[in-house]
């Protein structure tokens, strides 16, 4: 099937049960535009509507539930200096964002492969997070200069202890039963059972998601859990890299890897993202963010690098400005706030 051959999200009704699929297998379901706005039509049309009882959302192809926002598309119209199109994709997608947590009616994603950035935004401020032992979710957005976006500054400082931090910064890859571990995912359904659970939602009716469940196996995580704590919690960047480096694990030496190779620019505004995430309201975290990408997207020179390095010339060679943490001015990355 051709990606361009059908809508690049699919909307249908089953009697009380109202239907998505993202529909671009080919591209890991990446959401383009005309998705978003048909994520905005279908709550526009279906919140208020008393016959409808629950949405179930999944991606097509197998593969993918939802690997992003299009962000190569983005880095085309960053180039084009065409601001008018990056506002476009951003606030309407946060809309969305937003119209999830406020439907007031179920909202089932059924995650089954990978699930990254935009997929973690359409699935995680709705009441069903279901995965299946193929789920694979992440936020990378740090390997190319954005920051965790699409809500998540408010659901990331909410996870326990100092997990959101850590996923934050390292754009760590979590498995399905990670992430119900981890907060990110509510239930854990095998792949098994995914048809026969479908067939039960039919009606319309998300309670019988819970006839589906099965306990999750152990976090991966598991034996780290108490070093993520203990060194995503020492305080600045600098400081979370020294603890890390005091630590002496293989884990910790990882992950200290990981942060060193991320734009520095993107760790620190991450971080305080993050912090003022906590402090504030879903809707606050999402004007936040819009106001951030007009910065970081069309005048900061990291996110073209970023994309540049990770999805067009796939060279893991970024050259970033400035190359170092220790190079980040700290009043300039307030002043990305202020702007």
């Amino acid at each position: 099937m051709s990606d361009a051959a059908e809508p690049s999200l699919l909307t249908r009704r089953e009697g009380a049960l109202g239907l998505l699929t993202m529909n671009r297998p080919k591209a890991l379901n990446a959401l383009d535009q005309a998705m978003i706005d048909g994520f905005g039509a279908a709550i526009a049309a279906w919140r208020d509507d008393a016959s409808l009882r629950a949405v179930l959302l999944d991606g097509a192809g197998g593969r993918a539930f939802c690997a992003g926002g299009d962000v190569r598309a983005i880095r085309t119209a960053a180039l084009a200096d065409d601001q008018a199109t990056i506002e476009r994709f951003f606030s309407t997608e946060y809309a969305v964002n937003q119209g999830i947590a406020e439907f007031g009616k179920p909202w089932i994603s059924l995650i089954d492969g990978v699930c990254m950035g935009g997929g973690i935004g359409v699935a995680v401020h709705g009441s069903h997070r279901i995965v299946t032992e193929h789920a694979l979710l992440a936020m990378p957005e740090t390997a190319i200069a954005l920051f965790p976006d699409v809500g998540t500054s408010y659901v990331l400082p909410r996870l326990p202890g100092k997990i959101g931090l850590w996923l934050a910064l390292t754009g760590a890859r979590l498995k399905g039963a990670d992430a119900v571990h981890a907060g990110f995912a509510t239930h854990y359904v095998p792949r098994d059972a995914v048809p026969a659970l479908r067939a039960a939602l039919s009606g319309g009716d998300a309670d019988a998601v819970a006839r589906f469940v099965a306990p999750p196996p152990p976090a991966s995580f598991a034996a780290h859990r108490e070093a993520i704590d203990r060194c995503f919690g020492a305080g600045d960047l600098p400081a979370i890299l020294d603890a890390l480096e005091a630590e002496g694990t293989e884990w910790a030496e990882e992950q200290r890897s990981i942060l060193l190779r991320m734009s520095p620019t993107s760790l620190s505004v991450s971080h305080e993202l993050l912090a003022r995430g906590a402090e504030q309201s879903l809707r606050e975290c999402l004007a936040m963010e819009l106001a951030l990408t007009r910065v970081v997207v069309n005048h900061h020179p990291d996110f073209v690098e970023g994309v540049r390095s990770v999805l067009v010339d796939k060279d893991g060679a970024p050259h970033w400005q400035p190359a170092t943490i220790e190079e980040v001015d700290p009043v300039a990355i307030a002043g990305m706030f202020a702007a």
